[in-house]
């Protein structure tokens, strides 16, 4: 006769699960209002704790249950949004059916965060990030070494002897250009990218 702990080991890992998720709505609806109010507040003001809790309509046991400060939510922001930014020039490079090409859509696709609809939230994240403690923005893989990856196999595609290295350069300097459009609070033209995708090109030699 069974003792019952297979039944006592579902019931807990149905118990586990429905806590994970429920876990995993916070930190979502945390990270997104996180977001939010930093957009809102701009370059005017750091925003509290306080503000982040009540826009996403938790308290603050929710929010120190996942978080050790504002400085590690500020850091996984910044992670969520390359995550996002990375799938999606995945994306857009699927589009294309040479290496060139998907060269081409990453360029666009980075340069696309300078646009009216996305600067003012890359903005104040980045301006935000700006002030957070370096030993917490250390333990995450940085921005343009994870956007880096996606340009290994089209570079290597292209005829690049060493694409990791080659893929960095690319990486950081449209992402430095990035910023430059982004503290300037201008979009590149279609000419400015067209310009900035040629320098690309030239490092490959």
């Amino acid at each position: 006769m069974s003792d019952g702990s297979g039944v006592a080991r579902r019931i807990a890992a149905r118990s586990v699960a429905k806590r994970e998720s429920g876990y995993a709505d916070e930190i979502r609806r945390l990270i997104d209002a996180g977001r939010t109010v930093m957009a809102g507040s701009g370059h005017a003001s750091v925003p509290r704790v306080a503000d982040i809790v009540a826009a996403a309509g938790l308290s603050n046991d929710a929010f120190y249950r996942h978080f050790r400060s504002k400085d590690d939510l500020i850091a996984a922001i910044l992670e969520d949004g390359t995550d996002r930014l990375c799938s999606y020039l995945d994306h857009q490079m699927g589009k294309e059916g040479t290496a060139r090409g998907r060269v081409v859509r990453w360029v666009e696709g980075v340069l696309s965060q300078a646009q009216d609809d996305s600067a003012q939230t890359t903005r104040a994240v980045l301006w935000n990030v700006g002030s957070v403690n370096q030993e917490v923005m250390s333990s995450p893989p940085s921005v343009n070494a994870r956007l880096a990856e996606l340009l290994h196999e089209p570079l290597g595609e292209l005829g690049s002897g060493d694409p990791v290295f080659d893929a960095r350069l690319i990486s950081n300097a449209t992402v430095g250009a990035l910023s430059d459009y982004l503290w300037r609070k201008v979009s590149p033209t279609a000419h400015d990218i067209s310009r900035i995708v040629s320098a690309c090109f030239r490092l490959l030699g």
